[in-house]
């Protein structure tokens, strides 16, 4: 059961490392169009190290250990799979900080999808909060007073968590629309070398794995299995960037599920801060069946799509 279990972590965190990366999948398949074979080959080996090992691995580790200080740098990349009693107690006591903090940023992610990205309608409400996107800095800013004022009550540090987690969304929200925005600027800038794309693209999977990494310590607080899993995305994605990225451009909701994976594991992290126990094959499932229903909602739209042209 043990192993069953751990397995259902690492795929749950390999296929949200992948869903969530998509976006970036696609963008990074245009540039690396534009570069020779040997290069390509480059971003696909030695461009996967730098994205497991150097931002994968290193970030959730870090984070581990500036929310435990009681924690060594090797206790902390190793702390889930410690016997030492105090090792484990720390964990627990450091884990509702780091759970507000990470499920605070989710949730914001979600609402500035909801609210202010264009998107494929994959569900009814889409529209009618797209239309009203107006209202999410209001809202954003009322669920972060609630949060912060019920988690006064329990652990001050809590709310601080929560604190860091909405500004941490607001920094890397804007370090992604210019990473964005350059990135598209690469595809028309003919006079760069196959290097500075490479380094410049690395740059920027290092800016949009925040997300996947945050999100999975809703799966585990585990540094090995998050690299595991990450890894095996980043790995993933790679290859849909080096394959046939025009496949993957017809599944239209894929992003939806994306961002309604993002919204439950949110709910989940906050939900474990509060204390509310989650068992640890929630995230794995609920990452499943979110992703498996736009995914077949994709397949019936494609296949619509495909009879009205013909």
């Amino acid at each position: 059961m043990y192993i069953l279990s751990l397995l259902l972590t690492v795929l749950g965190l390999c296929l949200f490392e992948t869903i969530s990366s998509i976006d970036n999948a696609i963008i990074n398949a245009e540039v690396v169009s534009t570069m020779s074979a040997k290069a390509k080959k480059w971003f696909l080996t030695w461009g996967l190290f730098f994205a497991v090992i150097l931002v994968r691995g290193l970030l959730p580790w870090i984070i581990v250990w500036f929310a435990t200080p009681g924690l060594g740098p090797i206790q902390a990349f190793t702390a889930t799979f410690s016997g030492d009693a105090s090792v484990m107690e720390a964990v627990e006591r450091s884990a509702p900080i780091l759970l507000a903090g990470g499920g605070t940023f989710l949730i914001f992610l979600f609402l500035h999808w909801l609210f202010l990205e264009d998107k494929r309608f994959g569900l009814p409400h889409e529209k009618f909060f797209l239309q009203n996107g107006l209202w999410f800095y209001s809202t954003v800013s009322v669920l972060l007073a609630v949060l912060v004022w019920t988690m006064m009550k329990i652990n001050p540090l809590m709310a601080f968590g929560a604190v860091i987690g909405s500004s941490a969304f607001f920094i890397t929200h804007g370090f992604k629309q210019n990473a964005e925005k350059g990135e598209k600027e690469l595809l028309h800038n003919t006079g760069m070398s196959d290097l500075s794309k490479i380094l410049f693209l690395e740059i920027i999977d290092a800016t949009f794995s925040i997300d996947g990494v945050l999100g999975a310590f809703a799966f585990t607080l585990s540094v090995p299995l998050i690299l595991l899993g990450n890894g095996l995305g980043a790995y993933v994605v790679r290859a849909l960037t080096m394959g046939n990225i025009d496949r993957i451009k017809k599944y239209v909701f894929l992003k939806n599920g994306a961002m309604y994976s993002v919204l439950f594991l949110g709910m989940v992290m906050l939900a474990d801060s509060y204390g509310i126990h989650v068992p640890q094959w929630v995230s794995p499932v609920l990452t499943f069946v979110t992703v498996g229903y736009f995914f077949f909602k994709s397949k019936e739209a494609a296949k619509l799509m495909k009879e009205i042209v013909e």
